[in-house]
């Protein structure tokens, strides 16, 4: 198993960092919080968790070992495959991620793009005695998972210039996308910031 890659990051894409380790560019699906924190030319080091299938082999890539940590062990709920759970993890930290499963906080889980009313439900039932308590100092202030998407206006724009694009830019785009972030805010849900990004990204293309 590859535990994690070292070495400088040689390119950013909405959805993949590519991290040049020994002259061979490896090529890791990450979420939009943690390629917000690489820069391209910049050393990084990723904790990774690779995932073998008959047609291919993806590398997932994590900010720390907890993340890699937690995104393993969603993956053993049934249901739950590797897009599902980085899904879930680009929604909510761990340590809320863990919070809500103990306290049984079925509205956290729906948020997240691919979970529905019953899909949360029977997530809440396998994940209860296999992710454990939240080990942050911080917890949400309601008794609920502090989502990680709760300052999600920095997370997209230092996305975009993670990916290239000026402030000006990246600010412009945050601002054409904060409708849609508003509206899942009216209805109770954390912003979707990939689906933002991707959304923001398509601005982007159509202004140039």
């Amino acid at each position: 198993m590859i535990a994690f890659v070292s070495g400088p990051v040689a390119a950013l894409a909405p959805t993949t960092a590519v991290i040049e380790v020994g002259g061979i560019g490896m090529a890791l699906q990450c979420t939009p919080q943690t390629l917000a924190g690489l820069r391209v030319g910049q050393e990084a080091r990723l904790a990774t968790s690779l995932v073998v299938r008959e047609d291919s082999l993806t590398l997932y890539g994590f900010a720390d070992d907890d993340e890699r940590q937690v995104f393993e062990l969603l993956q053993t709920a049934s249901g739950v495959g590797p897009r599902l759970a980085q899904a879930m993890l680009a929604t909510h930290s761990p340590d809320a991620l863990r919070l809500a499963v103990s306290t049984g906080d079925e509205k956290a889980l729906t948020a997240v793009s691919g979970i529905g009313k019953k899909g949360a439900q029977k997530l809440l039932l396998e994940l209860k005695d296999r992710l454990g308590a939240p080990v942050g100092a911080h917890i949400g202030q309601q008794g609920t998972g502090t989502p990680v998407t709760s300052g999600w206006r920095d997370q997209l724009q230092a996305a975009l210039i993670g990916l290239g694009y000026a402030s000006r830019e990246a600010e412009e785009a945050v601002t054409a996308v904060a409708p849609q972030a508003e509206a899942a805010v009216a209805e109770g849900a954390a912003p979707p910031v990939p689906q933002l990004l991707r959304a923001a990204l398509q601005t982007l293309n159509r202004a140039r």
